[in-house]
């Protein structure tokens, strides 16, 4: 597998990058499976494909404190991001495992190999959540195609959670293990290093062949066919 560590400053096309490399990958399956890092250094909010604004995002504090809010093109919960939190992205080939064939049997094997990753203690929960002792410290969301799947999450390891019910607002779904909490109530950091957990993730998938970025005339693609699209972001 190969590795790419890549952050752009625009919020909007890192998420397109991760777009694009799924992209490639479909129509070029000898690009093979790849493990992208990247992490946003200012707080932002992204909603999944199917995220209702009004429910998950507080739009009066988002505005006033000048917190972009972005749509990307995977499901999934609202998030938010910023300095503290590692986005992973695995974009991997479904014709070379039949688990990663359904999506529940996907989420399992993926999660249940990142779990070992990150910590002994660590358990798959909900349908796409890692956490600790009930308390989730990454939430994930997966884009499929025919042959390749994007799977990313987002890695609490030493975030502001007082900020997150700031911005997002309690979702209307909820997985069971939530049991009502809020979010300070229900969420955690996981601790350590940011280079501690990128190694131990590395060495989980033995990603140790260098990767590279999309063509960038594949980022504009998708910036011009999705994220830049008038009304993406509000279309619901």
């Amino acid at each position: 597998m190969r590795l790419l560590d890549l952050t752009t400053p625009d919020l909007t096309r890192n998420l397109a990058i991760d777009e694009a490399l799924l992209l490639e990958r479909e129509s070029r399956p000898q690009l093979g499976e790849i493990l992208r890092f990247w992490e946003y250094p200012r707080h932002a909010v992204v909603l999944g494909s199917g995220g209702i604004i009004r429910d998950d995002v507080d739009i009066e504090a988002c505005q006033r404190d000048s917190v972009p809010v972005a749509r990307r093109s995977s499901g999934g919960g609202t998030v938010l991001l910023g300095p503290g939190c590692l986005l992973y992205s695995l974009v991997l080939d479904m014709d070379a495992n039949a688990a990663l064939s359904g999506i529940s049997t996907s989420y399992e094997f993926i999660m249940g190999a990142m779990a070992r990753a990150v910590a002994p203690n660590a358990f798959m929960e909900g349908s796409s959540d890692l956490a600790i002792d009930g308390l989730k410290f990454s939430g994930n969301a997966q884009q499929r195609k025919r042959r390749f799947l994007l799977h990313h999450g987002t890695m609490l390891v030493d975030f502001n959670l007082a900020l997150v019910p700031r911005y997002l607002k309690a979702p209307p779904r909820q997985p069971e293990y939530r049991g009502g909490r809020g979010h300070q109530d229900f969420i955690r950091n996981l601790g350590g290093t940011m280079e501690e957990l990128r190694q131990r993730i590395i060495r989980t998938w033995s990603a140790t062949d260098p990767g590279e970025a999309p063509e960038p005339e594949a980022v504009e693609r998708c910036l011009r066919e999705r994220f830049h699209q008038p009304g993406w972001v509000s279309r619901r």
